[in-house]
């Protein structure tokens, strides 16, 4: 995607909700900071990728920025003529990091493994920044940093270094962020391979079309109702980023009476399309489905961060992680000061998801009415899944539909279909136990829907979990993720022959889709850049690959007869009064322009702090160290300004 220069932009559109993710000008210094140590230390040259940040300037106007060894590229975003958010690149310098941006690269086994360093071993073939591409970035990167949970800097590791897994997940590309995708039944065509392309935000208001869900007044991708904009209702979803897949539509084949969305969590989209290539033998239940739909051929582009939590949620709702406000597994809340982990604490996470946001649940409700516990209105199932808000039945938030005798008496049924390998060769915190995990998933929706005392569910959102396992362990490519998906096909299998005994296969929409992809990571590395910053002494709140830095808000005052100065020190993030806490006990200390000491003093408890300076020179001609524990320093003239590293001189050799 190529982008027109521009000079000016008066109509720039921002952060949606700016509470204090990106750098602000009491930040320029730290983040700076953080960004070369990101990408200039030993270890940020080995591991990182790009770092992505949105900085507001003196003047209250602001840019997006990617940062690179390669290059830098700053865009804005404005909304275009037809009421949606359009980007236009404002500076490049060398080469623009995030220049290709081509959804369809590197959709195949072939052309993936071709693109890494090492493509005849499949366990190494580690793909170069260079042979990437970084599908929608401007508008992946800028969604992200509406959220007040996003950080002030994201961290793109390069494809192949982090963690100790080998295989990984998160960044902006292409690999990591493809998912492949399929619709199967009413409504769709069949038999069809399209090369059409598709977001992760496009499945939940292609659902709503299909359904044929009524147009409402809701917002589009730019925040803004219908009715804001001017126009007639024109949204399936309170919160609509995404849109329609009309490539995939078939209005002759009928409206179906429910839809079944499988989630096959870190499937490779390559890897599946090599195992049907395989022959008719290989996941027979999967091809079954495949061969009465449309399968997407170069998948769809997951949110970003590409990880588990966002992008489960950004499915089940149609907005952006930046809108519906679970950023990543773990993020920091500036207002309370504590750091959240929705995919560390698993159950009950239903609180995380923003109230300006629909789920797909919720909107079947709207639709056809509230479940009354019997065969009225819609039964939806969130079955082992993150998207849970409006579910009747919900795995992780403890709402089962079912008698507990039913459900254990099922899950035995099926017990001896785990191989026995996932304990024996798997991790050990989680991975070896996603095998029985999924198995009592598949007891919950074959109860759901053997049970004859209610109706069948009208809508599923149903995860299964023991391919990303597999393939975080072992690789993408290794024939244990292979076997992790021949597994997973048989318990789709129960899922079909149920349907089809209860005369409800014909009528159901299938749709098949992941959560991310999944690269190869060169293990040795035992890479983690996000963390580059804090271990170089740097005060920040890490959640790989977000850094919210902590930073100090300083206003200096010189007395108009110039013997003394004042200082008021405050945290540079707004506690939950909206106000920014004042900090106590900070170090300042005076100095002249050599660098000979002034004068040292402490901030009260009000956060201020008053000092003598010889009134023989100018406020320009002396600088305040600010030092607080836990924070930041930072060092000022007195007269307000602040040495800046020069990004641009320091990678680029240019002047900014």
């Amino acid at each position: 995607m190529s982008l027109p220069f521009i000079n000016t932009l008066a109509d720039a559109v921002g952060p949606e909700r700016l509470a204090g993710q990106g750098l602000d000008p009491n930040q320029h210094a730290s983040g700076n900071t953080a960004i070369a140590h990101l990408l200039t230390s030993e270890q940020g040259r080995a591991w990182t990728d790009f770092v992505a940040t949105y900085r507001v300037e003196a003047d209250g106007s602001g840019a997006y920025e990617a940062w690179s060894r390669r290059g830098m590229a700053r865009w804005q975003r404005r909304i275009g003529s037809d009421g949606h958010y359009e980007y236009l690149l404002l500076d490049v310098e060398d080469e623009n990091p995030l220049r290709n941006q081509d959804p369809f690269a590197l959709s195949t086994i072939e052309s993936e493994l071709a693109a890494g360093f090492s493509p005849l071993n499949p366990e190494r073939a580690f793909v170069p920044a260079e042979r990437l591409s970084y599908p929608y970035a401007y508008e992946r990167i800028s969604q992200l940093f509406d959220s007040p949970n996003a950080a002030d800097l994201v961290v793109n590791s390069k494809s192949y270094t982090y963690g100790r897994s080998p295989g990984q997940h998160g960044n902006l590309d292409v690999i990591q962020s493809r998912s492949p995708l399929i619709f199967s039944g009413p409504g769709v065509k069949r038999a069809t391979t399209v090369a059409i392309e598709s977001r992760q935000i496009d499945i939940a208001p292609t659902i709503a079309q299909i359904m044929r869900f009524p147009l409402i007044d809701g917002r589009n991708d730019t925040g803004r109702t219908s009715s804001e904009r001017g126009v007639a209702p024109d949204v399936y979803l309170g919160r609509q980023d995404g849109d329609v897949l009309e490539g995939v539509l078939d209005s002759e084949s009928g409206a179906p009476a429910r839809v079944y969305l499988l989630l096959l969590d870190g499937q490779s989209h390559t890897e599946l399309r090599y195992r049907l290539a395989a022959g008719k033998m290989a996941i027979p239940n999967l091809r079954r489905l495949i061969d009465r739909g449309v399968l997407l051929e170069h998948g769809s582009i997951t949110n970003y961060p590409s990880i588990t939590w966002p992008s489960h949620n950004a499915i089940g709702t149609g907005a952006w992680c930046g809108h519906h406000d679970v950023v990543n597994p773990s993020y920091y809340l500036r207002e309370t000061r504590e750091t959240v982990s929705p995919q560390g604490q698993q159950f009950d996470t239903a609180k995380f998801l923003s109230a300006d946001v629909e789920t797909l649940f919720e909107a079947f409700h709207r639709v056809h009415g509230a479940w009354d516990g019997a065969h009225g209105g819609a039964l939806t199932a969130s079955i082992i899944e993150p998207c849970v808000r409006g579910a009747d039945h919900a795995t992780l938030e403890n709402r089962l539909v079912g008698e507990k005798r039913q459900l254990i008496e099922l899950t035995n049924e099926t017990a001896h279909e785990i191989s026995p390998r996932w304990k024996d060769e798997l991790e050990e915190h989680g991975h070896r136990m996603m095998g029985e995990i999924d198995n009592r998933g598949l007891a919950q929706a074959r109860l759901l829907f053997m049970d004859e005392s209610h109706a069948a569910p009208m809508f599923v959102f149903h995860e299964f979990s023991q391919p990303d396992s597999a393939a975080h362990d072992y690789g993408p490519h290794h024939e244990g993720a292979r076997q992790a998906l021949d597994e997973t096909d048989v318990r789709i299998g129960h899922i079909l022959r149920l349907l089809d005994e209860r005369g409800l296969f014909e009528s159901t929409l299938f749709v098949i889709t992941t959560d991310h992809g999944m690269a190869i990571q060169d293990t040795e590395q035992k890479a983690n850049p996000a963390w580059i910053p804090h271990r170089q002494g740097m005060a920040a709140v890490i959640t790989d690959p977000l850094v919210y830095l902590r930073d100090l808000a300083i206003e200096i005052e010189v007395a108009h007869d110039g013997r003394t100065v004042h200082l008021q020190v405050n945290d540079n993030d707004a506690g939950t009064s909206g106000e920014r806490p004042v900090i106590a006990g900070a170090e300042v200390v005076v100095s002249d322009g050599e660098g000979a000491f002034i004068a040292r003093g402490y901030t009260s408890e009000s956060g201020s702090a008053g000092l003598p300076i010889p009134i023989d020179l100018r406020a320009g001609e002396m600088s305040a160290r600010i030092s607080a524990e836990g924070f930041n320093a930072r060092t000022l003239s007195l007269d307000g300004v602040e040495v800046i590293l020069n990004l641009k001189a320091l990678l680029y050799g240019a002047r900014e």
